[in-house]
């Protein structure tokens, strides 16, 4: 037996382990893991932008259950005969640890959750998706290993050394195949550091980092989608996703040109100052009122002006003024 015969990645007995009466699922650890990855370099590039320790965990508390959500519907609606046809049962539809995530819908629908956490704090949600671009990259690079801990989503036979077992189950059958969720875990880290670099050496903004990660995503996933060989809907002969990945990266190349024609450079201000900001508003009023005040005390009372007092010998009076002669005269 030659040594090309037994170089393959095993893929584990089990996707699920049990800590006493605490099931570990590896699907789900893996999905657990990317989540802190992207929060975690998230932070960090959101406070080099010049936003708050925090902020982007704040965030992601809406992000994340509406990204999950996302990515579960996607799946079961682009599939829906796994748990809707003949000899099916639709529960299998609510058990996300078994795995079925589209990465598609977990962005689409994590970014209106995101728009939720950036409106509650006055944030924009471009410059948010900016500093959270590679680290969502590298979150999905951890995410697809729950792929291996499943035996799922693998391309086709192949005898490569970095073949990745599979084990006869249902609906699959045993043997060495392409190792697909490998190539999309490499090719996202790549992702991750294209962004980073490019990010730091053009001063992306206004979104343009996280359009950079998409279409970069896109490019590695169409490929990626035509060496797979679990089952699919086609249109016109290729692969749903391909054509999702074709028009995604377009709409994404789209935004990377006219975001740069309409709003080059960088945004100066990612966070508002809460804090100082609404202390100085509520202090505006008073220091303008005890400016205005301030002033008024400085200011020359303005002379009365004297009227006259009318009294019964007014008339007599000014005759005798009008008859006495005058100083100097006689």
């Amino acid at each position: 037996m030659s040594a090309m015969d037994i170089a393959y990645i095993p893929s584990p007995s089990t996707g699920v382990i049990h800590l006493g009466p605490i099931p570990l699922r590896g699907y789900a650890f893996c999905i657990i893991i990317g989540v802190f990855v992207a929060v975690w370099l998230g932070n960090k590039r959101w406070i080099a932008r010049g936003g708050k320790p925090g902020t982007v965990a704040d965030i992601a508390v809406w992000a994340v259950p509406f990204g999950l959500v996302g990515g579960r519907l996607y799946h079961v609606i682009t599939d829906y005969q796994l748990y809707f046809g003949e000899g099916r049962d639709w529960v299998d539809a609510f058990k996300i640890w078994e795995g079925g995530l589209g990465i598609w819908g977990a962005i689409a629908l994590g970014a209106v959750g995101a728009w939720i956490g950036c409106r509650l704090r006055g944030i924009p949600l471009p410059a948010w998706a900016d500093a959270l671009a590679p680290g969502i990259a590298l979150a999905q690079a951890c995410g697809r290993w729950g792929n291996w801990f499943n035996q799922e989503l693998y391309g086709r036979a192949t005898d490569l050394p970095w073949a990745v077992e599979i084990t006869a189950g249902p609906n699959r059958d045993a043997g060495t195949y392409h190792p697909t969720f490998l190539y999309e875990s490499l090719w996202c880290v790549g992702v991750a550091f294209l962004v980073i670099w490019a990010d730091r050496r053009f001063k992306l903004g206004h979104g343009r980092a996280f359009a950079l990660y998409v279409a970069a995503y896109c490019v590695g996933r169409g490929w990626i989608e035509y060496m797979r060989v679990d089952e699919a809907h086609h249109i016109l002969g290729v692969r749903l996703n391909v054509w999702t990945s074709i028009v995604v990266f377009v709409l994404a190349v789209v935004y990377l040109v006219l975001s740069a024609k309409l709003r080059p450079g960088r945004e100066t201000v990612v966070e508002p100052d809460t804090s100082g900001g609404k202390d100085g508003a509520d202090a505006a009023p008073a220091d303008a009122d005890a400016a205005t005040g301030a002033a008024d005390a400085e200011k020359p009372e303005p002379a009365e002006a004297k009227t006259p007092v009318l009294t019964k010998d007014a008339p007599a009076k000014a005759e005798a003024e009008a008859e006495a002669p005058e100083p100097g005269k006689r």
